[in-house]
């Protein structure tokens, strides 16, 4: 019995040794296999850690992100670079830091060609790659596109703002990635997802009321996120996905004195929520609690993916957290905001964390124990300067050789789109001096937070309030350009011209080289009738732009050539023109003019086809420099031949450009009216008023009511014009018009 049992035995022995080794083998194989199904990152705009449940919030419910987490690996401690969408981003896609990316702010600044993104890489490596944003901020023309074979930046619908609009929703982005990932017939694919929830302003849908505004949004964000976690299942990706949920930066709520982000670099503004979910659901449920980074991101997913990794990268590879098979090394993880340098002249900040210490550079420097402050109340660097020494001393190596670039151009269209997403639009300060010379965010911030508040009101056309803000700040720092900007934009949005006038002229005295306080001056004078100043303000923008500014020479001689076709002169509009054309190769400016000559004597037949024409060339430039009052001419000439489909058409392509064109919506409320689209022509006053609710907007909509013979909508309209500004307004508004 002795031999049969040994010989069983030794088989045993064997068959139990080969099952290990295959099952090693097999699990070697598995982790040493690139990852062959999609990569997806889902990065949450202005989510803050510490508002899921996942990370011990109680105040909202997110069920979808809730099963991520469960099903893949929790960082508890991820920094972002940057509380700003850009900068922060263009370091995560990249894995390199702002000071190396030289995206140092969201205005102003482009992810350099020479950067290589993480799609490019992956390119390389046969993957199908794609990106949907849904932030203006994210557009294509920043950079942040580059490596993408698809890149879905379209903010669509209708907008109140005169730039378009500045945000989608994320439940149409999701929808965009969906049909995307179905069109490319394969699993191998990079797909990044960008949702604009819960950034402000908050507005979620009703059915989270029962939350507050922000949580709301996350709620929203998360329902997204679910749609999406469904359609990956439903089409038998989700369990060979690879799925990294990351926040760009957080929100401040208040607890540093500002409510939005973008100024400071405490810990609501930086940590950010971070999930991987890996193939098979590797790691699932594990917890990690190593301070990691935006920058470890890229040579993670590359390190899954077995590509090459970049010899100018800082971050790591997160493998050994995920895997949980080691730790990374001891380091400090950097973080910046230029954003109070750049749009207000204060101070640059600058930080550094361990994990367990923050050390932020400012003129008075701070540092907080993060884990016995958590909030970072107590600033303990003079009682700490040891720690201070040495971290001040990692930051200046990181940063050694690293300069303060000053912002490029910020086109003037771009302006409302910053500020209708609660960013200051106009980049004004140069990089220069000292930090020491310079005043501390933490003393200013009230005025960062009154000019935000006075945003806020021009974005919903309350320009009373927004004006005495904006007068505020300025009685108490006087020297700020884009303050005295905005007070001109929005008084003169409000019908207050000369105050307008005044603070345009404001901003030219504090930047005389900058030719967009000329313009805007100009361009009010030209509306005042006021054509000789018009005239030599606009010719002061055309010679200050001249070659350097193209954009800024062109909308110079447009403005010239407007002024002479109000003054008669016929030879200097159509030259004007042609410089304008120069400025701009494409720009139908020369075309537009010889149709205004033909429409100003009454010759419409004969202008028509040059109106087309322009119009034409026009829609083909795209986003382009686009002519004010080019389709609303094109329209208003369809409307004279009686050719009414036609003049609608070009009325809504003015009104798609222009929202605010009066001209251009009574035109089209007097289309509606004679062509027996009675209930049209109403909505079309009514939103008139709406988006231009002046003594002007009044008084327009007052008269197309008597044109119309339905007095009592007038005299309702005067009524409540009565109500909203003086009878001496609203007298100049009827006049004006």
């Amino acid at each position: 019995m002795a031999r049969p049992f040994r010989y069983t035995f030794i088989l045993g022995l064997v068959a139990v040794s080969t099952v290990l080794a295959a099952v090693g083998g097999w699990r070697y194989a598995r982790a040493s296999a690139p990852v062959s199904g999609p990569i997806v990152i889902i990065s949450v705009d202005a989510l803050r850690a510490d508002h899921l449940p996942v990370y011990g919030y109680p105040d909202v419910r997110t069920p979808a992100i809730d099963a991520l987490a469960a099903d893949g690996v929790v960082f508890e401690r991820a920094f972002s670079h940057s509380p700003q969408t850009l900068p922060a981003h263009a370091s995560l896609l990249s894995g390199r830091l702002p000071f190396e990316t030289g995206v140092r702010d969201n205005a102003g600044f482009v992810v350099r060609s020479a950067e290589r993104l993480a799609a490019e890489i992956l390119t390389d490596r046969g993957y199908a790659t794609g990106a949907v944003v849904s932030s203006f901020v994210l557009r294509k023309e920043t950079g942040i596109s580059q490596g993408f074979a698809f890149f879905d930046g379209e903010m669509p619908g209708s907008s109140d703002l005169a730039s378009g609009p500045v945000q989608r929703d994320g439940s149409d982005s999701e929808a965009v990635a969906e049909k995307w990932l179905r069109s490319i017939g394969t699993s191998r694919a990079f797909l990044f997802l960008h949702l604009n929830e819960p950034h402000a302003p908050y507005a979620a849908p009703s059915r989270f009321a029962e939350f507050a505004p922000y949580d709301a949004e996350i709620a929203y964000a998360d329902e997204i996120i679910g749609r999406f976690v469904k359609y990956l299942k439903a089409h038998q990706l989700y369990d060979q996905s690879t799925i990294i949920l990351v926040s760009d930066h957080g929100e401040g709520l208040g607890d540093h004195g500002e409510r939005e982000h973008g100024l400071f670099v405490y810990d609501e503004a930086l940590r950010v929520p971070l999930i991987v979910k890996q193939a098979a659901g590797e790691g699932a449920g594990r917890r990690v609690s190593d301070p990691v980074q935006h920058i470890d991101l890229v040579p993670t997913i590359l390190d899954l993916a077995k590509a090459p990794v970049p010899g100018n990268l800082r971050g790591r590879s997160l493998k050994p957290l995920l895997d949980g098979t080691g730790h990374l090394s001891d380091r400090v993880i950097y973080s910046e905001s230029l954003f109070g340098l750049y749009r207000f002249g204060w101070s640059g900040l600058t930080s550094v964390t361990d994990g367990r210490y923050r050390y932020v550079r400012a003129p008075r420097e701070e540092l907080y124990d993060l884990q016995q402050d958590p909030g970072e109340r107590s600033n303990v660097a003079g009682r700490e300067t040891q720690r201070v020494r040495k971290l001040g001393e990692a930051l200046d190596r990181l940063t050694s050789g690293a300069r303060i670039p000053a912002p490029g151009q910020v086109a003037p269209e771009d302006y409302e789109r910053f500020a209708a997403l609660g960013y200051v639009g106009r980049v004004t300060v140069a990089a220069a001096g000292s930090n020491a010379d310079l005043a501390d965010p933490k003393d200013k911030s009230g005025i960062l937070e009154t000019y935000r508040a006075a945003l806020e009101h021009a974005t919903v056309r309350h320009w009373p309030q927004a004006i005495e803000l904006l007068q505020k700040i300025l009685r108490e720092q006087p020297d700020m350009i884009d303050v005295w900007a905005e007070l001109a934009s929005d008084a003169s949005l409000a019908g207050r011209y000369e105050q307008a006038l005044d603070a345009h002229k404001k901003a030219i005295a504090l930047e005389p080289k900058d030719p967009s306080g000329y313009l805007g001056a100009a361009a009010l004078l030209l509306r005042l009738r006021r054509l000789d100043d018009a005239r030599e303000l606009a010719g002061s923008a055309a010679r200050l732009a001249s070659e350097s500014d193209p954009r800024a020479s062109a909308s110079a001689h447009e403005l010239l050539a407007k002024i002479a076709l109000a003054h008669g002169d016929r030879d200097a509009a159509r030259g004007e023109a042609e410089l304008a054309r120069r400025a701009v190769p494409g720009l139908p400016l020369p075309l537009y003019v010889e149709a205004r000559l033909l429409y100003d004597e009454g010759r419409y037949n004969d202008a028509l086809p040059l109106f087309e024409r322009a119009a034409s060339e026009s829609e083909r430039a795209g986003d382009g420099p686009q002519i004010a009052d080019l389709h609303f001419h094109a329209g208003d000439t369809f409307f004279r031949l009686e050719r009414y489909a036609e003049a609608e058409y070009q009325l809504w392509l003015e009104l798609k450009r222009f929202p605010r064109n009066m001209r251009a919506r009574s035109a089209l409320a007097t289309l509606y009216q004679t062509t027996g689209r009675t209930r049209e022509a109403a909505d079309m006053i009514a939103d008139l008023v709406r988006l231009t609710p002046t003594p002007e907007g009044f008084a327009v909509g007052a008269r197309l009511w008597t044109t119309f013979g339905n007095r009592r909508e007038a005299a309702a309209l005067r009524v409540k014009a009565r109500q909203l500004f003086t009878p001496r307004r609203f007298a100049a508004g009827v006049t004006r018009h």
